[in-house]
């Protein structure tokens, strides 16, 4: 048994389809806001001040809080169906089916959304881990379910897999959060280039 780590945004894919995906979203009045509201702080996370979870915490809480979930929902399905395969990058996707065809367990890690990673994943037969977001009365709150994965992926994937049944472990990823994701691994890919043991 082997099992297959992917990160997604950067790494299966050529951007951040999270931020797309906001922005595909979004009301007119948030987009209006959002040089003011998020501007400076989009500033912080490019010059390191701050972190990726702290900037995706105040994006996904300005974007979503009070949102109608079966409205974000449907537009994911679409996001999914007509976005995703035109930022994956062709040699990843290659790399995912070749993993399939030898009958490894291949799973997506993410720190994006289950809301349209779900049908993508689905669709190639994928396993995943990633953030959901918080609903009370058919309303999103803002906020994600059990919290912000980005900065846990390792943790999760202990918690979801026992590592000790698998005879070999590859992990592709290209940023910090993913560094203790790859850490689990034999075969470690960092930014498309293999690490050393």
């Amino acid at each position: 048994m082997e099992l297959a780590l992917f990160d997604f945004d950067h790494t299966v894919t050529t951007c951040d389809t999270y931020g797309r995906f906001l922005r595909r979203v979004a009301t007119p009045e948030q987009l209006a806001q959002a040089w003011w509201k998020v501007g400076p702080w989009l500033l912080a996370y490019r010059l390191r001040l701050i972190s990726a979870e702290r900037i995706r915490a105040r994006v996904t809480r300005l974007t979503f809080s009070n949102r109608h979930v079966d409205d974000i929902a449907t537009q994911a399905v679409g996001y999914a169906r007509d976005v995703l395969p035109e930022v994956v990058r062709p040699q990843m996707l290659e790399q995912i089916r070749w993993h399939l065809q030898q009958r490894h367990t291949v799973v997506i890690v993410s720190g994006s959304l289950d809301l349209y990673l779900r049908p993508w994943c689905e669709s190639l037969g994928l396993d995943l881990i990633c953030n959901r977001l918080e609903s009370r009365d058919g309303r999103l709150t803002g906020r994600y379910a059990d919290g912000d994965c980005g900065p846990r992926k390792a943790e999760h994937i202990r918690h979801r897999y026992d590592l000790s049944r698998y005879q070999r472990i590859h992990a592709y990823g290209d940023s910090r959060e993913d560094r203790p994701m790859l850490a689990l691994a034999h075969d470690r890919w960092y930014r498309g280039k293999p690490l050393s043991p």
